[in-house]
């Protein structure tokens, strides 16, 4: 089911730890999709009272550094439970995002543009 690059590597690892602690029974896509967008509001609570310029220098300050690469990795461990439990190739769906991306936002008109 999972491949053997490192992608793989984390889906298999995750689904492992989910089904050692049997919390396949809690994680429904309803469940998991919350958990993504509370973590991604923690992650956003870092930020939250920083200006543009300050929150480049995150990388500075060490224990908000590692604050931040926990709260990046909750969302990531939510998102890629949500891929494991609806058998979705992620990526697969990535790319598939990303070509659609490519025609929606041509370079011609919207480099330098956001």
């Amino acid at each position: 089911m999972y491949s053997d690059d490192r992608l793989g590597r984390i889906q298999r690892t995750l689904h492992e730890f989910v089904a050692e602690r049997d919390w396949r029974q809690f994680h429904s896509p309803k469940n998991l999709s919350m958990s993504i967008a509370i973590e991604a509001a923690e992650l956003m609570e870092i930020f939250q009272w920083e200006t543009v310029e300050e929150s480049w220098k995150i990388a500075d300050d060490e224990a908000r550094f590692n604050h931040l690469k926990e709260e990046l990795s909750d969302i990531l461990a939510y998102s890629i439970g949500l891929a494991n439990i609806l058998n979705l190739d992620i990526e697969e769906i990535m790319m598939e995002k990303i070509e659609k991306n490519r025609k929606k936002y041509p370079t011609e008109q919207f480099q330098g543009r956001y």
